[in-house]
């Protein structure tokens, strides 16, 4: 029984020097405010593609085709959304640094981008930023297969959006109203692997 005793030690202090002599593992520093869980139980938006459904509210779409947009160093997608009863939304999924889900309706008779602030609906709307980007298409979208956007997006003081864009080359410009996505709202039922 001491020959036992004796042997379970010499085990149990063998691994424990060993253990210890083990070089350290680096630390990679982790963004402590990261979402670690959502995306298991609702989906991840950042990897949607063509074929894809999201329900939103309660709304089931179809993903369409997507939009990889790129300016300088900075990228985004945007992802063309249809009802089986042929509504259309565009759903943009950012990360700057956060993820941000905005909604966003094709809204026609808005006045033209210009200016610091816009007045629709009985909302003020503030410039945030305008630029050109990059973007490739991917299944339908009703663009050409890559080129460039112009943008200007203006935001409320409620959080609502206001974008226009300007695809150029494809001769498509449209102005849209945009409503800022809580993760909770969005569900995502990937098809495929691929």
């Amino acid at each position: 029984m001491l020959i036992i005793v004796l042997v379970v030690a010499g085990v149990a202090l063998y691994l424990l020097v060993r253990r210890k002599n083990e070089p350290a593992a680096e630390s990679v520093p982790v963004d402590p405010f990261a979402d670690k869980d959502s995306d298991a139980l609702r989906g991840d938006p950042r990897t949607l593609k063509a074929g894809d459904i999201v329900d939103v509210f309660g709304e089931t779409y179809t993903v369409r085709g997507s939009l990889r947009l790129k300016e300088g160093g900075y990228r985004w997608s945007e992802h063309l959304l249809d009802t089986a009863k042929g509504t259309r939304k565009w759903l943009s999924v950012e990360e700057d640094p956060d993820l941000e889900l905005v909604l966003w309706t094709e809204t026609p008779g808005i006045p033209a981008a210009g200016g610091d602030e816009i007045e629709h609906d009985g909302k003020t709307f503030r410039l945030d930023e305008s630029g050109s980007a990059q973007y490739v298409s991917e299944a339908t979208t009703g663009l050409t297969p890559s080129g460039t956007v112009a943008y200007h997006d203006y935001v409320a003081a409620d959080d609502t959006r206001l974008s226009f864009e300007d695809f150029g080359e494809s001769g498509k410009k449209e102005a849209a109203i945009g409503q800022v996505l809580y993760r909770s709202a969005i569900m995502i039922y990937p098809q495929s692997s691929n």
